[in-house]
């Protein structure tokens, strides 16, 4: 099963030429990496948070496996929909998805359900593949969305099997939460909301991320997905969080009247 690249020539460019030489331009150079059990990552159009992407995406050795997790902008049935086999295909080459991984998250979870079609024209975890294959050639992923309605015991649940699943494969494994962060608000407000999110991430406090959002209405489409996968990233050892980059639409447009914001945030064992 090939899963079609979705935006190409949309949020990024379709040419691999191209893609691969904004890319670059992106990506800082000559810049320190570490290994880390998690990155928060953004997904709008490479041209607003492509440079926040790079910054995270740069400080990390990005091994071979990755699980991307984040949230569903279309409506589907199920709250956990997985590909579990088959190729994404991209600008900068086919991305195989790690079966074995993937199977045994599916079968130790019966929120997690088979549901290719639902990752069909999603672009949450689509638009991390260029970043990662522009570091690691022979990436495999785990692709996992998350709908809006699921809840925090659900989003807990998640974290705990997906953490599980990584130490039973021996792998190295690097977990992508795929989030941006406030929505169509001043830019004031956006930096305001967005440091009381950031501030629980930095914490390593799923639950306290979660609630913030919700009791501050914060408009972050991927607070579900980067919960469970600060639940996962505690129970794989993560001591520490970094705020790589933070920026909002505001800084590419000029127009701070309506922001979307963006941050890279990089989740460590020490």
């Amino acid at each position: 099963m090939k899963r079609k690249a979705a935006v190409a020539g949309i949020f990024y460019p379709a040419n691999p030429h191209e893609l691969r030489k904004m890319v670059s331009r992106m990506v800082p150079q000559q810049i320190r990496k570490e290994s880390a059990v998690c990155i928060v990552s953004p997904h709008a159009g490479f041209v607003y948070s492509g440079s926040v992407a790079g910054a995270v995406i740069s400080t990390v050795n990005i091994p071979e496996t990755c699980i991307l997790i984040g949230p569903g902008h279309r409506h589907h049935e199920s709250h956990f929909p997985l590909m579990s086999h088959g190729i994404w295909e991209t600008p900068m080459g086919d991305v195989p998805v790690a079966s074995g991984l993937a199977g045994s998250i599916l079968k130790d979870s019966s929120l997690v359900v088979e549901d290719a079609a639902a990752h069909a024209s999603e672009h949450s975890l689509e638009v991390q593949l260029p970043f990662l294959l522009y570091f690691q050639g022979k990436l495999r992923i785990v692709p996992l969305l998350v709908a809006y309605h699921a809840d925090y015991e659900e989003l807990e649940e998640i974290g705990t099997t997906l953490a599980h699943a990584v130490k039973r494969s021996g792998e190295n494994v690097l977990i992508v939460a795929s989030t941006d962060m406030s929505h169509y608000v001043t830019a004031e407000v956006a930096k305001f909301k967005d440091s009381m999110a950031i501030d629980r991430i930095l914490d390593l406090d799923p639950r306290g991320l979660h609630d913030v959002v919700r009791a501050e209405d914060i408009s972050m489409c991927g607070y579900q997905a980067t919960t469970a996968a600060l639940c996962a990233a505690k129970m794989l050892g993560a001591r520490r969080g970094d705020l790589i980059k933070y920026q909002n639409s505001g800084d590419i447009t000029g127009d701070n009247r309506e922001v979307v914001g963006y941050a890279g945030i990089k989740i460590a064992r020490e």
